[in-house]
């Protein structure tokens, strides 16, 4: 068997639209990332997406920037703000770990800071476990630890949650509660559609569970980068922070920047099911790998022009490139809460208005309350992933 690494965007963008190529980057993190949409492939990936995809909807963003997100930004920014110190790390992922778990199907029956912070300590241990191929801890002690903990959430949240959705659904089915009483969410889609699907429940668990984690696991990291690329662009330009405030266009240019450079998984990894020929014609034969490296694709000079390893919000992208990159992935995988992570355009022929995105929000949450790096307390990198991932970003407001 043998190995091809991609490094140039248009080959990445190439190998991502192959359909003889499946997902194979997560075969270490099983115990929590099994059977889950994000490692299917064929026909139970594409009937699985496509019941899950009708929860991420315009109408749905527009729900979570209206009426959910705001609120939660100013629940955990609020205090910190009146301290005047906090930790951009923890911050980020407090704010969108009840979300997460709400479009996951997960009930927080007390709505309590420290039912939050339980709910928050099991969401950071599914996600050690979902890129333990990058972490540099022993391999039997994560997944021991990832599977005492996902036992430990099923009792206390998952159990009661499902019981109440099947409970719910039995009872919209013959009659007695209406469209309206269904909660929009992951678990219930699951739920309402079991006979189609026919998942066992430990499939189920790990379904709820990978939407709980990834949520707060890559919008955390994304705000937290984005944070410091906007830090390092004030200190060359102090004039743009205002701008960033008030210019949504512009504080969106911020973020998918600092996504391009930062991409949530440094490399995606696929495996030929079927002979395949990639874009510079290498050919492939079945269980041959590619390594799609969307670190350097996103860097690609030839397509981000000299300084594509430098932030720069007001870079010009050619019509046909994300500004992000390849950090949402591509094709069948392309991540399906892109949208509710990056933002939506807006859409003049619609009269729709632009839709800034979670990790937008959080920036200009922020930046309003005159967020700064703390000179007292550098930020530093997690000893315990090779990514290149903040474990602490102080700052001061």
């Amino acid at each position: 068997m043998t190995e091809t690494t991609l490094t140039r965007f248009d080959d990445v963008r190439d190998a991502y639209r192959q359909k003889g190529l499946k997902q194979a980057l997560y075969d270490a993190a099983g115990v929590i990332m099994a059977d889950t949409l994000l490692t299917l492939w064929g026909d139970d990936h594409r009937r699985r997406r496509r019941l899950e995809n009708r929860l991420f909807r315009r109408q749905t963003f527009e729900h979570y920037e209206r009426d959910l997100l705001p609120r939660a930004v100013d629940e955990v920014l609020g205090p910190a703000a009146a301290e005047g110190r906090g930790d951009v790390v923890p911050l980020a992922r407090r704010i969108v770990v009840n979300l997460t778990a709400t479009a996951a199907g997960v009930d927080r029956p007390e709505g309590t800071p420290a039912e939050t912070d339980r709910l928050f300590s099991y969401a950071v241990k599914f996600s050690e476990g979902a890129t333990a191929v990058h972490s540099t801890r022993d391999p039997e002690e994560l997944r021991a630890e990832v599977a005492d903990a996902l036992e430990r959430w099923d009792e206390e949240f998952f159990a009661p949650s499902l019981d109440r959705r099947t409970e719910l659904f039995s009872r919209f089915v013959a009659g007695e509660a209406t469209e309206e009483d269904l909660p929009k969410d992951v678990l219930t889609v699951l739920v309402r559609n079991q006979d189609s699907l026919d998942l066992p429940r430990d499939v189920v668990r790990r379904e709820v569970a990978f939407y709980m984690l990834a949520g707060m696991h890559s919008t955390g990291a994304a705000t937290t980068h984005a944070v410091h690329g906007a830090f390092g662009w004030f200190d060359d330009h102090p004039e743009d922070r205002e701008r960033m405030v008030g210019d949504p266009v512009f504080l969106q240019h911020c973020v998918h920047e600092s996504m391009r450079l930062h991409p949530a998984s440094p490399v995606a990894r696929r495996e030929a099911v079927e002979p395949v020929t990639l874009r510079g014609g290498t050919e492939m034969a079945v269980g041959d790998t590619v390594v799609m490296d969307l670190w350097s694709a996103n860097r690609d000079t030839d397509v981000f022009g000299a300084d594509a390893d430098r932030f720069n919000p007001r870079r010009a992208i050619r019509d046909d490139v994300p500004r992000w990159g390849h950090t949402f992935g591509g094709g069948r995988h392309a991540c399906i809460g892109m949208e509710l992570d990056g933002g939506v355009p807006a859409d003049e022929v619609a009269g729709s208005p632009l839709l800034l995105g979670t990790v937008a929000l959080i920036l200009r949450g922020l930046l309003v309350r005159g967020a700064q790096r703390d000179p007292d307390d550098p930020p530093q990198q997690d000893p315990n992933i090779t990514r290149v991932w903040w474990g602490r970003y102080p700052v001061l407001f």
